[in-house]
């Protein structure tokens, strides 16, 4: 079983009346057994072979996760073609660069927002032929002879599977590990988005690998809830549910997420670290609106937990005494905590995307979680390096997957090389070249260090790492998710390579600090007079004052304590290319916008001012021109400085 069409139809044979996949459609979930997902994917395979898909193809997939997706993208690889699955909310100007640069020639569009951004763009994709779109919902007085619906596309396949049958085992047949399987866009963080090609070898490999490892089996239920243009998002909701003949669930919509996650009750969760602390914001805000005696039993049981609670979980020696009390806790408490979450069930639990700040990984520990931190990227895979059984709360990433090998750079880059890496960017020699050296190991373009059991620790990004004028080393990244893990805070900068003293941007959370703010009786219409607020700024500077102190006690650490901030008078959004559409912070971008407010924050100015382009999701563009305070945060006397290790 080579290729992921092969395992569906082994899945048809071993168990064809097991749950393939569950959605939740107006209230009530709908499940399609092995059996029936086989027999749909072959007669959606035949309708293309009728269409006139061809090995090889690139079929783009733009819409949520979805069962007529996943159909859709078995069929495309049935075939010998190749799936290339986009952001969905992606405005049409962003869409043309991958339909042009991978010549796609037809795409499956959930609904009418996708169709409309497909039809305005035809005139600059000329390649652009077919789309194909699943919801009909608006779509009745839509003409375009490039439209067909996915009914229309399953009765062309029913009516015509006899004519291609033998073309369909043929195709079948001769699908193999070596052949290219899907092409995803790298998320474009530190430059321009590339496309990575992974073959079946390659994926199935990796998830053969992990399935082993974290005992996964076709009892277990993942959920589908990410964009499935996110390769780590790709290999949970369709690589490992075909491999492992397991369930995936796709939520009714994102406003419904958690209570369908609840009735669902999966046994494997994902998520990045940005879902992760959004969970822990919507837990925060609930106890802070409690009193009493109900919030001392919470902050005395999640002393507790924060005390014990990993060490119990990673299965170290803990007193009677604290068991005990800890299974208190988790009566009252952990328990029905993790029911609201939706993670009563959940046996493996993933974080992936980018590193973890130590507090977030010790609060889900603590609450008897088996919460990871997996390492990799969209040209190695997702399972590149993966924590150990019972990490604790330890920083380290794991050891390398079998098959694959690590090792550092002279200068502390992590370099990974497997038989089944990426096929190379699509049609982009140069870059490949540029990432991959004469012997075949891939440069990540991640510092990190090996401990003495070989396991690997990242510090951060290669261009974002350097060292104050003090001498003190600078890596943002742990910086920022220590100020991270404050409910008030959504996002941070911090600034600091080659200057004097560190300063942040800070993007608050509005839910956060807006319910924090009605409850101290403060007026405000919107967000931008939230920030504006002098006691929103004295709240984050106490936030940015207790990381302070923290950082004052490690003498690695304390020359990166945050002297000044300005709360950012705008959300940090994809659509303004501040960030990309997984959320990871786009430095460069946000150096150029926000230089006037850094140079503010550095020449001693009390006020910054701002003027930049916004670019809402229709694709138009605006203006936001704003003055803003600076914020003095309290700075504690340091040990020697010491360079990190």
């Amino acid at each position: 079983m080579s290729t992921f069409p092969k395992f569906l139809l082994a899945n048809k044979r071993n168990i064809p009346e097991s749950p393939a996949i569950r959605e939740k459609k107006l209230g009530i979930w709908h499940t399609l057994t092995w059996g029936q997902l086989a027999d749909e994917v072959r007669i959606v395979a035949a309708a293309l072979l009728l269409e006139g898909v061809q090995r090889g193809d690139r079929v783009a997939l733009l819409g949520e996760n979805r069962p007529r997706l996943f159909s859709a993208m078995a069929a495309v690889q049935w075939i010998g073609g190749v799936v290339v699955p986009l952001f969905t909310d992606t405005n049409a100007q962003e869409i043309t660069s991958p339909i042009q640069s991978a010549n796609i020639a037809f795409v499956f569009a959930e609904n009418q927002e996708q169709v409309d951004k497909l039809l305005s763009l035809m005139p600059q994709c000329p390649t652009l032929r077919r789309v194909f779109y699943d919801d009909e919902l608006g779509m009745r007085h839509y003409r375009q002879s490039q439209l067909l619906s996915y009914e229309a596309l399953m009765a062309k396949g029913r009516s015509g599977l006899a004519e291609v049958s033998a073309k369909l085992d043929s195709e079948l047949e001769r699908g193999s590990g070596k052949d290219p399987a899907a092409l995803f866009f790298t998320s474009g963080t530190t430059g321009p988005s590339l496309g990575v090609m992974h073959t079946h070898e390659a994926l199935v490999e990796r998830v053969q690998s992990a399935i082993k490892s974290e005992g996964i089996s076709g009892n277990d239920t993942s959920l589908a809830y990410l964009p499935p243009a996110w390769l780590a998002q790709h290999v949970f909701a369709y690589a490992i549910p075909m491999v492992s003949g397991s369930c995936v669930c796709c939520p009714e919509s994102s406003e419904t997420m958690l209570n369908d996650m609840r009735e669902m009750g999966p046994t494997i969760f994902l998520a990045p670290p940005r879902v992760l602390e959004a969970l822990l914001t919507q837990v925060s805000v609930r106890i802070n609106n409690t009193g009493g005696i109900k919030r001392s039993i919470y902050d005395s049981c999640m002393a507790v937990a924060k005390r014990v609670g990993a060490g119990i979980l990673s299965g170290e020696p803990v007193s009677a005494a604290d068991r005990l009390t800890y299974q208190f806790g988790d009566a009252i408490i952990y328990g029905p905590l993790r029911d609201v979450l939706g993670l009563s069930r959940v046996r493996k639990a993933y974080c992936a995307g980018e590193s973890i700040g130590s507090e977030l990984l010790l609060f889900y520990r603590s609450l008897g979680i088996d919460l990871k931190q997996v390492y990799g990227s969209t040209e190695m895979g997702l399972f590149a390096t993966l924590q150990a059984k019972d990490p604790g709360i330890s920083s380290s990433l794991g050891r390398p997957a079998p098959g694959l090998e690590l090792k550092l750079s002279s200068e502390g880059e992590v370099l990974f090389r497997a038989p089944g890496q990426f096929a190379g960017y699509y049609q982009d020699a140069e870059s490949t070249r540029l990432r991959t050296d004469a012997e075949g190991w891939f440069h990540t373009g991640d510092m990190g260090w090996l401990d003495q059991q070989g396991e690997l620790h990242l510090v951060g990004r290669k261009q974002d790492i350097g060292s104050l004028n003090n001498g003190g080393d600078f890596a943002p990244k742990l910086l920022e998710n220590k100020l991270k893990f404050s409910i008030y805070i959504n996002e941070v900068v911090v600034i600091g390579k080659g200057r004097d003293a560190v300063c942040a941007l800070v993007d608050i959370d509005s839910e956060a600090v807006g319910n924090w703010a009605d409850k101290q009786g403060l007026s405000f219409t919107g967000f931008s007079d939230l920030v504006a607020l002098d006691d929103v700024y004295r709240l984050v500077g106490e936030v940015i004052t207790g990381t302070n102190a923290e950082l004052a006690n490690d003498p690695n650490l304390a020359h990166t304590q945050v002297h000044r901030f300005v709360l950012l008078p705008k959300r940090l959004g994809p659509d303004d290319g501040e960030v990309t559409r997984m959320r990871k912070v786009r430095r460069e971008v946000i150096a150029q916008r926000f230089a006037s407010l850094t140079q503010a924050l550095y020449d001693g100015s009390s006020v910054g001012h701002i003027d930049a382009q916004l670019r809402y999701e229709d694709g138009s563009s605006g203006q936001v021109s704003a003055t803003v305070m600076i914020g003095q945060a309290k700075v504690f006397a340091t040990p020697t400085l010491q360079k990190a290790a």
